[in-house]
């Protein structure tokens, strides 16, 4: 519960779920143990650079695969061209998890199969623009965790950037899935919100945001 009042479980839009409080302040508090681990490397936190000259504000790191503006590899080559750490078996089994909380056990949770993550790591200042998932062979859900400070998280149609788009608040601990009809739904963060954290997550500040995918791509 936040202050007074509980946050409800909600639908967004067709095939996007949110889930408040679904990851235990334990699992929160293993996440960002594992993330500040991935974080030493073999391919370090970065930000990254857009093909546009530009440097997105928040820290990426990735497991798996390895994702930049706009494809993925096994090696980080606009970093150190390290391999990226793997995917752990873990990591699957929280993923299926969350999509057997989002849509139901009997609606593929079992055959959901991530193979990707992504890791972002936001200050008070980083946002992140309207953008789709779109690097993904497969079409199945994106699975997003949040830990630390409150974000606004906008979630909108596969049309376009514009509106109509939702604005949902995102805290620590909460789940949110986006498949189906919502899959390429343009997102971003347009805010964060510094000390906004409960205590006991293992965060001293910012946002942590681990994304997981199945990109489709095999066994290359």
């Amino acid at each position: 519960m936040d202050g007074l009042f509980p946050r409800p479980r909600a639908v967004v839009a067709p095939g996007a779920v949110h889930v408040p409080h679904w990851l235990s302040p334990q699992r929160q508090r293993q996440l960002v143990t594992a993330c500040r681990e991935w974080a030493r490397g073999p391919v370090p936190l970065r930000h990254t650079a857009l093909p546009g000259g530009g440097v997105m504000s928040v820290r990426t790191v990735c497991l798996g695969w390895h994702w930049q503006p706009y494809r993925y590899s096994r090696t980080a080559d606009d970093v150190n061209g390290a391999r990226v750490a793997p995917f752990p078996d873990w990591l699957v089994e929280l993923g299926r998890e969350a999509v057997a909380e989002a849509y139901g056990p009997g609606d593929g949770a079992e055959a959901y199969a991530p193979d990707a993550a992504l890791v972002n790591f936001y200050d008070g200042t980083a946002r992140m623009g309207m953008h789709q998932d779109n690097e993904e062979r497969s079409g199945a859900p994106v699975v997003s965790f949040s830990i630390g400070d409150t974000c606004v998280f906008r979630f909108g149609h596969a049309e376009g950037r514009g509106r109509p788009y939702t604005d949902v608040e995102l805290a620590s601990g909460d789940l949110f899935v986006f498949g189906g009809p919502s899959r390429r739904a343009f997102h971003g963060v347009p805010s964060v919100r510094p000390g906004t954290a409960p205590p006991g997550t293992g965060m001293s500040g910012g946002r942590l945001n681990v994304t997981l995918r199945e990109t489709g791509l095999g066994r290359v």
